[in-house]
């Protein structure tokens, strides 16, 4: 292969046409340097120059110092431990801590932000990865021959982050909207009126025992080794996918369930066959999420039946099509299984604990249906600007392969 053209990225900007050059970090570097301890005696909570950890939240700030810095910028920093090689340009005078590494340098620093982000990350050591100081020195970068090339191409990507920033930030606004209206939208236990209400509704709510509200469903026990994904007679609702992939409403039409592998399981287990409006409840999990559960919806002619680690109930009065889903997901219902649950690195809860729980509900149901449709909604947005943000990120990746070599 000619070396002009492997040392040439597949895109790039029009007017560029000079083959790029690869050289070691540490030989374009001024300095890089490892974070130290942080100075207790003068970290505040708010001032000029951010302390920067190693760490991807908040942007990885942990504090400021009023009127001290190590690092001048602009610069570059890498983490060193857990999420090892992620880089990010820094365009404020900062402080690394421990496991952070920092990159003084001539070069554009979106331009390396990108640069070592596409990097194969490689880490000499054994037992817990780490990146040191002389690892990321070795690191081989491709750079152009110009300072506009780099420019251009650090302000592209800076415009990409900024566009998934603020698609990010739509995403947990709406998140985070969600949540206040959980807690706002269900009466408080022991209350009989919620802080938030449609307008023309006025009865007090409803309380009635789980015991009182519900029939359990018979369960199976099979393992994610006995069921698939590609065919079969009946589909089976596993607890981890409850925990995990299913929201507040189990769409059987659209949602992906597996099937049980073996046939002939089907015909024992007919009778548990679930219809619209079943709840089932997952028992088990390593956190306090045990106890989420999922409102079939859309079931038709399709047997679907509950799995192992899951409690499967069918209501014994009616309610709007989505509203148990909601409700039995909100801190209003979710706050009466804390104290019921058991073990240590397991949780877990049982059916008969389940039936001294309270379900609220209000007594006009089309109050319900508006409560239902209301989240159903809201569930759309928050999937929509999901999909757009992960489009956006898998486009940036996509680029980075491209257009850096």
């Amino acid at each position: 292969m000619d070396k002009n053209k492997a040392n040439v990225p597949k895109i790039r900007f029009p007017g560029f046409t000079v083959p790029w050059e690869q050289h070691k970090l540490g030989d374009e570097s001024m300095e890089i340097v490892a974070g130290g301890d942080i100075d207790k005696n003068k970290i505040v909570d708010s001032g000029k120059y951010p302390v920067l950890a190693n760490a991807l939240t908040n942007d990885g700030i942990v504090g400021y110092y009023k009127n001290d810095f190590r690092i001048k910028a602009p610069a570059v920093t890498v983490t060193g431990r857990g999420d090892v090689g992620h880089a990010k340009a820094r365009k404020v005078d900062f402080t690394p801590v421990v496991r952070l590494l920092a990159v003084k340098t001539k070069h554009d620093v979106d331009f390396l932000e990108n640069a070592i982000n596409k990097h194969e990350v490689l880490v000499e050591s054994t037992g817990v990865p780490q990146l040191t100081v002389p690892q990321l020195s070795k690191y081989k970068i491709y750079f152009p021959k110009t300072d506009d090339e780099e420019k251009v191409m650090g302000v592209f990507f800076k415009d990409l982050d900024n566009l998934i920033t603020i698609h990010q930030r739509k995403l947990n606004h709406l998140q985070d909207k969600k949540k206040s209206l959980l807690q706002k939208m269900f009466p408080k236990n022991g209350e009989d009126f919620p802080e938030l209400r449609f307008p023309g509704f006025t009865h007090p709510w409803e309380q009635r025992k789980f015991s009182d509200t519900f029939t359990n469903i018979p369960n199976n026990t099979l393992a994610r080794a006995e069921l698939n994904y590609n065919s079969g007679l009946a589909k089976n609702v596993h607890y981890g996918d409850v925990l995990i992939k299913f929201g507040e409403l189990l769409d059987v039409e659209k949602d992906e369930i597996p099937y049980i592998t073996d046939g002939a399981l089907v015909n024992k287990f007919r009778s548990s066959k679930l219809q619209n409006g079943d709840v089932i409840i997952a028992d088990a999990a390593e956190d306090e999420t045990v106890g989420k559960c999922t409102e079939l919806v859309n079931v038709g002619e399709k047997i679907v039946i509950s799995g192992l680690h899951t409690i499967p109930c069918r209501p014994t009065l009616s309610f709007a099509s989505g509203y148990l889903g909601y409700f039995m997901n909100s801190y209003a219902y979710h706050n009466q299984l804390l104290r019921l649950m058991q073990g240590t690195k397991v949780s877990s809860i049982s059916k008969s604990a389940l039936q001294d729980t309270f379900i609220f509900h209000p007594f006009d149901i089309v109050e319900q249906k508006k409560i239902s449709e209301l989240f159903q909604q809201l569930n759309k947005l928050i999937t929509l600007h999901q999909r757009k943000l992960n489009h956006l990120q898998e486009q940036k990746k996509a680029l980075l392969q491209q257009m850096f070599i």
